[in-house]
């Protein structure tokens, strides 16, 4: 008598769960914007300060200085006081030079958002994925810091921004050299740093505070 053979059982065999190593990690979208928001509140309080452009452009003002040591401190009394206004006019020289040379401006926008999304703001316990392979947080700070390299030293970006700058500065120095300060009230008790060196000083301070935990929980 022959025995009928137990009846086999599907056997199910479940594909591996496909880790989307793909995708790229999220963008910490708080802190970003806490960022965002704390410059352009900077940047407003900054500019609330400066002195009437009138007042800077004042023809009636204007004399010769009578030796260098008098041009100097023309130029440090006329910086205490126009100093939210000097700041201003240098940051429009540099963005009229980077709007005048578009690649130099797409190099430096990537760079900064580089820095920004792959470094800054990304999450530390998610690994940088490119193409396929894996980045370490060391890998990724090498790369970055290759590429500012290259983009500052080895492109237009570096001689833009340097001489935008320099005429910015002989710009300033020339108009403080000329303009008197006689009739300038400069309050002796303003803090040293005001206007947009202040904004400067919180906005740096804001980015360390930000990238504080990130990177001492990556080290």
């Amino acid at each position: 008598m022959s025995s009928s053979a137990p009846p086999i059982l599907p056997l199910s065999n479940p594909q591996p769960a496909v880790a989307s190593a793909e995708s790229q990690p999220p963008i910490a979208t708080p802190a970003f914007r806490a960022f965002i928001n704390h410059i352009t509140d900077s940047v407003r309080q900054g500019l609330a300060q400066r002195r009437p452009w009138a007042e800077l452009a004042d023809r009636s003002a204007f004399s010769k200085p009578e030796s260098m040591s008098e041009a100097a401190l023309r130029i440090r009394k006329n910086y205490s006081y126009f100093r939210v206004n000097y700041l201003s006019a240098i940051a429009l020289i540099l963005a009229f030079s980077l709007l005048s040379h578009p690649f130099s401006l797409l190099l430096l926008v990537g760079l900064l958002a580089s820095w920004l999304f792959l470094y800054l703001f990304r999450p530390s316990d998610q690994p940088l994925v490119l193409f396929g392979r894996t980045f370490s947080d060391r890998e990724t700070l090498g790369i970055l810091v290759v590429l500012s390299v290259v983009v500052v030293f080895l492109t237009s970006v570096g001689s833009v921004l340097i001489s935008a700058l320099m005429v910015g500065v002989a710009i300033v120095c020339a108009h403080g050299a000329f303009r008197a300060p006689e009739d300038l009230f400069l309050d002796e008790q303003e803090p040293a740093a005001t206007g947009f060196l202040s904004f400067l000083g919180s906005a740096a301070s804001n980015v360390a505070a930000t990238a504080a935990p990130v990177v001492a929980a990556r080290v």
